[in-house]
């Protein structure tokens, strides 16, 4: 003891030391050597910048001071990416940058000029080839989707663009997209091309405002026509078809009936020539019979009998008295 204070011995201090070093390694030991992995992630493995391995989701170890290093790449996320438009401030209430940029500006392949804005979603379908097949990814998937869009654009007229043809548009627009980075081995999967919006610049949009309502009132006046020409001739088709079909109907209703006549006037003829007198006893009868229905009162007068008139009464029905 020295004025209250205990010297520390040089062995003491050699032991604190290592102590402290094994400290230090320890821990960038464990630092370097365990790492983890994400649920929407992979880690790639390299050794010596060599890939070597693939690693799921959960914790993982590999070899310590760097010799293997883990990248994670999230395999499972959507990214997106922004063409004409940027988003400032994402959320219930999104806010984005009004300012037309130049990639926007495209000439439709009726010589117009369309402000396009669209968004491109991609996952990562291969991290290999995704981390070691192209130097700057986000440079080349921006570059890719700008030139597949104005090709697309550059083959349509400013009116598919807008409204029919969009669809159609983002379809073709996504296929090659696809084709573009497969060519290049990027391991990027497309998900979809969506078109934001489409319209024409701020200083031709009152011409072109006033072209599309005249092509909508032609387009009015010639439904309206169709409309017309639909409930006209159809109705003109129905009357003549019926006129047609009763008159046809009529024709074989009257041929039947003269055929029906012919060949009971027949029948009649072989019986009458087997049997006349009855024939004849029997055609006046059906006659009669015909015949007597339609008379009022009648009387059955004997041939033979005299002086019947007083017998008669005839003045009943509005005579003399």
């Amino acid at each position: 003891m020295s004025n209250g204070i205990e010297r520390i011995s040089p062995e003491a201090i050699g032991k604190i030391l290592w102590v402290g070093i094994g400290v230090i390694v320890l821990i960038v030991l464990l630092s370097t050597s365990i790492y983890s992995v994400g649920p929407d992630q992979v880690g790639v493995i390299r050794r010596f910048g060599k890939y070597v391995r693939t690693t799921p989701p959960g914790l993982h170890a590999k070899i310590p001071f760097g010799v293997e290093k883990a990248t994670r790449v999230r395999v499972k996320h959507v990214f997106k990416e922004e063409f004409g438009y940027r988003t400032l401030r994402p959320g219930v209430k999104t806010s984005y940058s009004g300012k037309i940029l130049d990639e926007s500006l495209m000439l439709t392949g009726d010589l117009n000029i369309a402000v396009v804005e669209w968004t491109v979603q991609f996952k990562i379908k291969d991290p290999i080839a995704f981390l070691f097949n192209v130097r700057d990814i986000r440079d080349t998937i921006r570059n890719v989707s700008e030139s597949a869009m104005r090709e697309i654009v550059g083959d349509r007229s400013i009116d598919e663009v807008l409204t029919v043809g969009r669809i159609e548009a983002e379809e073709k627009a996504q296929e090659k997209i696809q084709e573009l980075l497969n060519s290049y081995k990027t391991g990027i999967q497309v998900v979809t091309v969506k078109l934001q919006d489409v319209n024409p610049p701020d200083e031709v949009k009152p011409a072109f405002n006033e072209v599309n309502e005249a092509k909508q009132d032609k387009e009015k006046l010639v439904n309206e026509a169709w409309k017309e020409y639909n409930e006209v001739i159809p109705r003109a088709k129905g009357e003549a078809e019926k006129t047609i079909k009763s008159a046809e109907g009529y024709a074989i209703s009257r041929v039947n009936t003269a055929r029906g006549d012919a060949s009971r006037f027949l029948e009649i003829y072989k019986e009458y020539k087997i049997a006349k007198d009855v024939t004849r006893r029997r055609l006046y009868l059906e006659a009669l019979k015909d015949i007597l229905p339609q008379l009022g009162r009648k009387y059955i007068v004997d041939k033979e009998q005299k002086g019947i008139l007083q017998l008669l009464q005839l003045n009943q029905k509005g005579g003399g008295k």
